[in-house]
């Protein structure tokens, strides 16, 4: 499988989506444009952000300073829980937007599927009426299984998602999901890639980034790439960045590709659904109940909200 940092996947709406990009959750401020800027001037040509990541502002900033066309760069967002709903979605679009400070996203998602079918076929809906607008070029899902794929497609069977960006490794293969999206022509992005970097002492995985000169986590970022899948490995670090993008001038064999199949846990490291509606709830309007909400979980886990969107640290101080 012949590829470099220019290659690119067909959507089936016709665009062209390159096949490596630079995850940014948690990259925010200074050190967040200093990340995308190195990942640019290296050669990336795709940055996925988010509402939830805050850090859209930065996004912007970052393509301004580097300079280069912005048709050249392919540039994703996605809508938070609480926006789900027509209204509240093409609301959220018109702010990301903003924040942003150019004129459309390449790629719009929505976050998950958590709110409930009624309120994301909805924001669908506002998707489809975005893209129509010019606001966002192509638009997609997140963390979506195969019965939501499913339900998406039966409610807009002439405006299928381009795109399902969904956490997957060797550690967590995604199958029933991936055969889904194919059946449909629906992308399939990967985060967290390099599954945190939980596994990477494992004897077998260091024995083929030795036979190939390379690290753990070359091996696992190109055995995505080899599955036909789009991959966004995360890091604000730029010597590390680069590194991420030296995965080309080489191929894992089958039998490499077959021993990594093999690292199959059937479960992931990143996307906690319990977790995930905590923070959904403290994203919910007043009526919630903060202080038992607050009451049932761990200080660490209080911490670790706090840390990932500062509006909800006002709300953890609610009576």
């Amino acid at each position: 499988m012949s590829l470099s940092l220019a290659s690119t996947i067909r959507l089936n709406d016709g665009r062209a989506l390159p096949r490596l990009g630079l995850g940014v959750y948690l990259s925010k401020g200074a050190e967040g444009i200093t990340a995308i800027c190195t990942a640019l001037e290296a050669g990336y040509r795709h940055i996925d952000s988010a509402a939830f990541y805050d850090n859209e502002k930065e996004v912007g900033e970052a393509v301004h300073k580097w300079g280069g066309e912005r048709d050249s760069v392919w540039l994703t967002s996605k809508i938070w829980d609480s926006d789900h709903g027509y209204e509240r979605c093409s609301k959220a679009v018109d702010r990301s937007l903003k924040k942003l400070g150019l004129p459309s996203w390449d790629l719009m998602l929505l976050h998950s599927p958590n709110p409930g079918k009624a309120a994301r076929l909805e924001a669908w809906r506002a998707l489809i009426d975005a893209k129509k607008a010019g606001k966002v070029r192509s638009i997609g899902v997140s963390n979506y299984g195969v019965h939501h794929i499913q339900e998406l497609l039966e409610a807009f069977p002439q405006d299928p998602p381009a795109v399902n960006q969904i956490e997957l490794s060797p550690f967590f293969q995604r199958a029933s999901i991936v055969a889904e999206c194919a059946k449909h022509d629906i992308v399939v992005e990967s985060y967290s890639p390099l599954g945190k970097g939980a596994f990477v002492d494992l004897p077998e995985l260091q024995d083929i980034a030795k036979k190939y000169g390379k690290t753990p986590s070359h091996i696992l970022i190109r055995y995505v790439l080899q599955k036909d899948i789009v991959v966004l490995p995360k890091s604000v670090n730029p010597d590390r960045i680069k590194a991420n993008a030296d995965v080309y001038g080489f191929e894992l064999d089958a039998e490499d590709m077959k021993t990594l199949d093999g690292f199959e846990t059937g479960s992931g490291i990143t996307w906690d659904r319990q977790f995930h509606a905590c923070l959904l709830a403290l994203a919910l309007p007043d009526a919630c109940c903060y202080s038992q909400l607050r009451r049932r979980l761990e200080p660490q886990t209080l911490d670790c909200i706090s840390s990932y969107s500062a509006h909800i640290k006002p709300r953890l101080s609610r009576p």
